[in-house]
């Protein structure tokens, strides 16, 4: 036969149908080696993507429009695979929402408008969206290709503490390795012609790798599903998450990603939610692509954008070279039951096995961490930017009392207006949009590209001042709201407490005096109340009315508060007074923080006034001023700010009592403080603690930025009635100060002896 064959036709007759048969001889026994072992060693190159996307509760076509883009970006940058983040079809903070049956089916509808599309085919997917299962709820994650889905995988671990109660909408899946088949809705069946998919703890095997999923708590818990799915042959992990912004909190997310695969190997995809989701949690993105333990791409911590899509080009080699260690290979043959694998007849290569040279993997780079003051500078001006933008409101209005809490809030809003700025001069047309929307600006040609005008547009500032007030106050008020650009009026409230005053002198024939004038305690709180009050009644009067006097007729203004977390923490603060507002930027941010972020601002936003708020002694200017007596808020508390923030962190983050508080503190505080010194703190602290219990349960809805926050409505849940007493707590503190006070004068008179 091959005589037949003339020498000048061999070279067409072995291009024709040799090579093809050799090329396919090869493919096959790529495909049989990735099906056998999961370890095929040709070698791929594989461009994945992740991503951050500013999904809102309920948003369902925003949400699903969202999810289109980044799927269109990432196909845009050749990626085989896309992961977005948890819950990403209903958004993530539905709470109750997701007890309701229709939010599946808008789910379903979403989801199958998804798959239908032709400009998500060519990609392996993976989306997260709640599913019913057997009249079960659960969190899941759907991986489909091409209009087919693969598997849908339930979460295993659910977040169920701080501010998370998954466990009251959703049902983990506790059988781990364990599949069975779920009927899918009509809706779909009617679309695609798919009746049931594969539901559990499962992996998808491509033609070249196998991918497996973990949901966001799960990483965090102590068997992860990234080992096991290791061990038994996983090379790429995706992990979906709704993980919120809190200071510092970062570094402890960061470590737990690159940890996962520096021991294990593998390809680990984390996607995350952006921004506010409609609650008091801001979801800070900074989606990540490691490998092997080294981190190949980053996105953005806070960020004006709504979609953001990272992607990184791997070489499976490396993770297969990575894992050639013993321990890792001996660990592997122990594996008792292995994961049901649901194929996928397709490469996540383009190139399978052949050499691509415009093909270049991705190198590694060092993390990106902001500094706390960086933090509170972008994270709450970003959630204040979705909130407003998203409750269709024209702006805010601040009470600006030449006080350091008002004026870090009033800072939070000029750095908003500066990332809104910085994002209109890159072109972002939805930034430029809304901003036209709150400003409520007709001229298509306006863009918010300065942002002093930006503020003077939407930004509403007053000092409502009384005798009580001083000029300095007055003076760094009226200079802030000039350098930050904010529309801003001072005003003497006098005539107004006077008058109710005078209506309750009428009403009982009694009038009030201060303590610092001979009158009571009783007295002096009551008109120190009437002032913080009326300061509040008035703001709502000037956040509706303010954008009227100037002309807007498109509505009023969310009055924001600035109260601190370390006053919520002590009650140190008149309820229903100026706290009491729609949003409170800084409620969750202790007043050691807000320091150190006013003299971040001072220099980065070109702010030198912020340095005389600094220098300025905290004062709630309530009480007359005198030669011999200025207001202090320290003095009134009976602590410090600093005491107070480490009162707050034994109490919630290591859960003290008082007792168990007082012995932490003993040793740290001794011998600076006496025992009997300590017991009194704690002791105040408590009381006071316990007394003012009631005023959490009416705080303004605060960004959660402290993991010691006292917030009552989500994640501090504590009761309103306490005894303030904690008598039998008082009585075994009381007994320890004894103690050490005995045996202190028992070394006095031993010292003394041997002198």
């Amino acid at each position: 036969m091959f005589a037949a064959v003339e020498e000048t036709d061999l070279g067409k007759w072995y291009d024709s149908l040799l090579y093809p048969m050799l090329l396919l001889l090869l493919e096959l026994s790529e495909y049989d080696t990735v099906r056998s072992t999961g370890n095929n060693k040709m070698g791929h190159l594989i461009t994945v993507s992740t991503c951050s996307l500013n999904q809102w509760s309920l948003d369902f076509l925003g949400n699903r429009d969202r999810i289109l883009e980044s799927i269109k970006l990432a196909k845009q940058q050749n990626s085989t695979l896309r992961v977005g983040p948890e819950l990403e079809i209903t958004g993530y903070g539905c709470l109750d929402h997701f007890l309701e049956t229709d939010t599946y089916l808008h789910s379903w509808e979403m989801y199958g408008s998804i798959l239908a599309n032709p400009e998500t085919f060519g990609i392996l997917l993976d989306i997260g969206m709640p599913v019913i299962h057997k009249n079960v709820r659960y969190n899941c994650r759907m991986i489909s290709y091409d209009g087919k889905i693969l598997l849908i995988r339930p979460k295993l671990w659910l977040a169920n503490d701080g501010n998370y109660r998954e466990m009251r909408f959703f049902t983990p899946w506790q059988r781990v390795k364990y599949v069975e088949t779920h009927s899918l809705p009509t809706l779909i069946q009617r679309l695609f012609g798919q009746k049931t998919v594969r539901f559990g703890d499962a992996v998808i095997e491509a033609m070249d790798t196998v991918i497996g999923a973990e949901t966001c708590e799960e990483l965090f818990t102590p068997q992860s599903p990234h080992i096991a799915m290791a061990l038994d042959g996983v090379e790429i992990f995706t992990n979906s998450s709704g993980s919120h912004h809190e200071l510092r909190k970062l570094h402890t997310r960061m470590d737990l990603i690159q940890e996962a695969t520096q021991k294990c190997g593998g390809v680990y995809l984390y996607s995350n939610q952006r921004g506010c989701d409609g609650d008091r949690l801001y979801y800070d993105g900074c989606a990540m692509i490691v490998m092997n333990g080294k981190v190949l791409a980053q996105g953005a911590q806070f960020a004006m954008d709504d979609v953001e899509v990272i992607t990184a080009t791997i070489d499976l080699d490396d993770i297969r070279s990575y894992r050639s260690l013993i321990s890792h290979g001996l660990q592997s043959t122990n594996v008792e039951q292995s994961y049901e694998r649901v194929s996928l007849d397709s490469k996540l290569s383009p190139s399978g096995f052949q050499f691509d040279p415009e093909i270049i993997p991705t190198k590694p780079q060092a993390i990106r961490y902001h500094t706390p003051e960086e933090e509170i500078a972008l994270g709450p001006a970003c959630w204040l930017w979705d909130y407003v933008r998203r409750c269709n409101g024209g702006g805010f209005f601040l009470p600006l009392s030449g006080g350091i809490d008002s004026c870090a809030t009033a800072v939070i809003v000029h750095s908003m207006c500066r990332l809104v700025s910085e994002a209109a001069k890159k072109g972002n047309k939805q930034v430029i949009n809304d901003a036209r929307k709150i400003a409520n600006v007709k001229d298509q040609d306006w863009e918010p590209v300065d942002p002093v005008d930006f503020a003077n547009r939407i930004f509403h500032t007053a000092y409502l001042g009384t005798e009580n007030s001083s000029s300095e106050t007055r003076d760094r008020a009226a200079q802030l709201a000039q350098d930050i650009g904010s529309y801003h009026i001072g005003l003497n409230m006098d005539s107004l407490v006077s008058s109710v005053i005078t209506v309750f002198e009428v009403a009982t024939g009694k009038r009030p005096i201060f303590k610092i004038f001979g009158g009571s305690q009783v007295e002096n709180l009551a008109l120190q109340n009437i002032q913080a009050r009326l300061r509040m009644v008035l703001s709502y009067l000037f956040a509706q009315l303010l954008p009227w006097c100037r002309d807007n007729q498109r509505g009023g203004l969310l009055v924001l508060g600035s109260a601190n977390v370390d006053e919520c923490l002590r009650g140190y603060l008149t309820k229903y007074d100026c706290s009491s507002a729609d949003l409170n930027p800084i409620g969750g941010i202790s007043k050691t923080d807000l320091k150190k972020f006013i003299r971040y601002a001072a220099d980065q936003f070109d702010l030198p006034i912020l340095i005389d708020f600094i220098t300025a002694t905290p004062t709630a200017e309530l009480e007359p001023i005198t030669a011999d007596y200025v207001q202090s808020d320290e003095i009134d508390m009976g602590m410090s700010y600093d005491e107070l923030s480490q009162y707050g962190q034994l109490r919630k983050i290591s859960k003290c009592g008082p007792y168990s508080m007082f012995l932490k503190l003993y040793h740290e505080w001794t011998p600076r403080l006496t025992p009997r010194q300590i017991a009194e703190k704690v002791r105040g602290f408590f009381w006071f603690y316990a007394v003012n219990r009631h005023k959490m349960t009416t705080m303004t809805p605060s960004y959660h930025a402290e993991n010691y926050s006292p917030d009552d409505n989500r994640f501090d849940l504590r009761p309103i009635l306490i005894s303030p007493r904690f008598e039998l707590a008082n009585q075994k503190i009381m007994e320890i100060v004894e103690m050490s006070e005995r045996r202190e004068q028992g070394k006095s008179v031993e010292d003394l002896t041997v002198d």
